[in-house]
């Protein structure tokens, strides 16, 4: 039996051609390429049964940073990040007809076979986004995709690199940008797309020069991966999300640099995506793709259902492991848990519904060294992603927290605060004296306080701000009340023990990941006999407590609804607004 003349795994361009030829073969249309401008035809569908139906996703490898050191270009990876940048569009020849042969570049930087030097062809786009991995991403988010061992040897590894190099000058061509672009492009288009043409013989992408790498890295992993997605609507895929892509990985640490002495009047620096050059930064051409949420960073052994009795037992003995890393202070312990259930569910106008920041007080630089501590290593070992500002003076008045364009590269150089939704964010304050802000200091003071009040982080593109939204969950630890960030609630800390705590075992932190992430993502709603009842109680508040305002009642009912989403609860009852009341009544004391 004659085997298929691809392999999805190994030779995904293979599957693309072939795909490629039988749509043309099969088309009825006088020009056969025409109806396939701007649409599958057929390879997607190819890999999404590969994938999803014959279970070909437990062999696709993992595209990281040690990965690369193995990793075959020419094949299918996939790569969990977050998108840093976007690049906007790219203009590049998709296809080409050769005598009557016709053939696509698509999902590729080079073309697999020479093209003429004139023949009839046709323009594609296609999208750039630069993705890095999840900032501040913990390690155990890892176990929910495993890693494919390195199953080749270093001879075949070497071999498949002289190969390239012997048959650069007739097997493959780069695909360069045009001078001449039509004139009927706009300015617009000429700065913002890149029309490719091919070369007769590989040259490599020109050497980034500077440190816009360097500037433009996270500051936990330098990894980039330059992703070009296809046929996609514009929607799709926003900055700062974090998807997980399945595509086509190309990368030649070996390509030689262009020559200063290149013919080409077109400065080849000024094009974003040779910035990111292909000896440099790997590439990803998309096949699927799809939004990932923190159910899917947890471990598929892990089959609970979200049954009332179920999630009280988990939320109770999660309570008590909390109180034990706070000193046996069971009310912060509570506090701290609808914390970490909080997420801004709606916005209305500016006002993000759903937050609950927090700030524990009577902090010292000695008991954040032990109680902030282990409470930051638990928030590690539960949260997918998270983060911690050693706020002092110094830090303020050093570190970039906005991201900001830098227009002469094109490029986003991110900053701290450039975060994936869903991040916690812990602030230690404890080391925080007085002493003066620099230009940059109150810059950095203000972005905070902003990103706590609305959730939002403003971008800097030098002419223009935008505020883009966010959803992160803030922490702070500080001696007295945050004269910086005015947080939800004010709690002062009160611990009764100083033993250390037992490690929780690994079916504890798979069963409370799951409760995190579960009653994050349950819907809620209210009934009109509750939406009444809630009026009648505010009413009843504001009678009792007239210093009461919009903010505080806004904190009330959130700390309500999470309470009864703490138990497995879709809608507010009655019974959980007056425990609300009776906890806030607690904090209350404690502040008097």
């Amino acid at each position: 039996m004659v085997g298929l003349p691809y392999d999805c795994l190994q030779n995904p361009h293979g599957a693309v051609r072939l795909t490629f030829e039988k749509a043309v073969s099969t088309s009825q249309d006088v020009d056969p390429v025409a109806p396939l401008c701007g649409k599958d035809w057929g390879a997607v569908d190819l890999f999404r049964k590969f994938l999803f139906e014959e279970n070909g996703l437990s062999k696709v490898p993992i595209l990281d940073k040690s990965s690369l050191t193995w990793m075959r270009p020419n094949t299918l990876v996939r790569f969990r990040g977050m998108v840093q940048d976007m690049l906007g569009n790219e203009l590049y020849i998709g296809a080409f007809k050769d005598g009557s042969t016709w053939s696509t570049n698509k999902f590729t930087d080079v073309a697999y076979r020479p093209m003429p030097s004139s023949c009839q062809s046709y323009l594609w786009e296609r999208r750039l986004f630069v993705c890095v991995p999840v900032p501040g991403h913990n390690s155990w988010i890892l176990d929910a995709a495993p890693q494919v061992q390195n199953n080749y040897v270093e001879d075949d590894a070497s071999q498949q690199r002289e190969k390239r190099m012997r048959d650069a000058n007739h097997d493959s061509m780069e695909l360069n940008v045009l001078d001449d672009m039509d004139s009927t492009c706009s300015k617009k288009q000429r700065e913002d797309e890149y029309i490719f043409q091919p070369r007769q013989s590989v040259v490599g992408e020109p050497v980034l020069q500077g440190s816009m790498l360097e500037k433009s890295k996270p500051e936990d992993d330098s990894f980039l991966c330059l992703v070009k997605a296809y046929d996609l609507p514009e929607s799709h895929l926003k900055l700062n999300d974090v998807f997980e892509f399945i595509g086509i990985y190309t990368f030649d640490p070996e390509l030689v640099h262009v020559s200063e002495t290149d013919d080409s009047s077109f400065d080849l620096m000024e094009d974003v995506s040779n910035q990111l050059p292909l000896c440099k930064v790997p590439r990803l051409h998309c096949l699927v793709s799809r939004k990932l949420a923190v159910q899917d960073f947890l471990s598929g052994s892990l089959t609970l259902q979200p049954l009332p009795n179920v999630m009280r037992d988990i939320r109770e003995s999660l309570l008590v492991h909390l109180a034990a890393l706070l000193g046996n202070d069971t009310v912060a312990a509570q506090f701290l848990l609808l914390h970490l259930l909080s997420r801004v569910r709606h916005k209305v106008d500016v006002v993000a519904l759903g937050k609950l920041s927090l700030n524990l007080t009577g902090f010292t630089r000695e008991s954040a060294s032990v109680f902030g501590n282990q409470l930051n290593n638990t928030i590690i070992k539960l949260s997918p992603f998270s983060k911690v500002i050693p706020l002092s003076v110094e830090y303020l008045n050093k570190t970039m927290l906005q991201p900001k364009k830098d227009n002469q590269s094109g490029r986003l150089v991110t900053g701290v605060l450039q975060l994936a939704q869903g991040t916690h964010l812990t602030v230690d304050e404890t080391h925080l004296q007085a002493g003066p802000l620099n230009s940059l200091g109150f810059e950095n003071a203000r972005l905070l306080k902003h990103l706590m009040e609305w959730q939002t982080v403003e971008y800097d593109f030098e002419y223009y701000k935008i505020e883009m939204a966010a959803d992160i969950q803030m922490l702070i630890f500080s001696e007295g009340k945050s004269n910086i960030l005015p947080a939800d609630i004010v709690l002062p800390f009160r611990p009764t023990s100083f033993v250390s705590v037992k490690q929780a075992s690994t079916e504890e932190l798979h069963a409370w990941r799951w409760y995190l992430a579960t009653v994050r993502s349950l819907p809620y709603s209210n009934e009109s006999q509750v939406q009444q009842m809630l009026q009648d109680e505010i009413v009843s508040a504001m009678r009792e407590d007239r210093s009461l305002g919009y903010n505080d009642l806004n904190r009330l009912l959130t700390m309500a609804q999470l309470l009864s989403g703490s138990l497995g609860e879709t809608s507010l009852s009655l019974e959980q607004w007056r425990k609300m009341k009776d906890l806030e009544k607690l904090r209350k004391e404690r502040l008097s």
